[in-house]
């Protein structure tokens, strides 16, 4: 599971920060102090740190360079509340990832996490195609096949059908729907996914109304189960 450690002094925007990750199926911890969080950053491995840029102790830029003069690699997104350019090319140029000014939208900074893991990890690279259950799907090509026979799927249907193959067996929340479906700027209502959702299991679903193999996961999103 996605490790990620919060290093933020302000206590309710480092709560606020661990209940959305951990509410999107991310494990955090966390702490309020610079020195705690190079500790923390050295004693276990991390996907990803958010790190404030004024703490106690060590600030943010030391603990980002100190980070990556040990050649420490995990990306790195730097929380300020100082707006201006030079601040903001400070915080590049000691390592930081990414950069984001407070006030921020929990939903861009969320987008923004999982649009840096992805970079990260590699995962931009898709799944090619995908069989189950007497379909077959060739992602790139936009052809299905049910039994055999073709089947038709709109390209949207497509990518969310890839999308819940490549996490089978994981949640994926609707907002991970929309930034991988719909685009990285495009946020429309997160119904439009569960209407979408609606659709795909009338085409793959022997009973829509008892789906068994696109489950839903109640307040978090859809679960694959091939």
């Amino acid at each position: 599971m996605t490790k990620i450690l919060i290093v933020e002094d302000e206590p309710d925007m480092r709560r606020g920060l661990e209940d959305n990750l951990q509410y999107e199926g991310y494990t955090t911890v966390s702490t309020a102090n610079g020195t705690e969080g190079l500790r923390l950053a050295r004693q276990e491995p991390f996907d990803l740190i958010i790190l404030d840029l004024m703490l106690p102790g060590m600030d943010g830029l030391d603990l980002c360079r100190q980070l990556k003069r040990e050649g420490n690699t995990t990306p790195i997104i730097m929380l300020t509340a100082k707006g201006s350019e030079s601040d903001r090319v400070l915080g590049l140029e000691v390592g930081a990832d990414d950069y984001i000014t407070k006030p921020f939208s929990l939903r861009e900074l969320l987008a923004r996490v999982k649009a840096l893991l992805r970079r990260v990890s590699g995962a931009s690279s898709h799944l090619s195609e995908y069989q189950f259950n007497g379909f077959y799907i060739n992602f790139d090509r936009y052809e299905a096949t049910k039994e055999g026979e073709p089947f038709e799927l709109s390209p949207r249907e497509f990518e969310m059908l890839r999308l819940l193959a490549e996490h089978r067996g994981e949640i994926v929340s609707r907002e991970m729907f929309l930034e991988e479906v719909w685009g990285y700027d495009s946020f429309p209502s997160t119904r439009t996914v569960d209407n979408h959702i609606a659709k795909l299991r009338q085409k793959i679903e022997e009973d829509p109304e008892h789906p068994k193999y696109i489950v839903t996961v109640h307040r978090m999103g859809y679960k694959f189960v091939p």
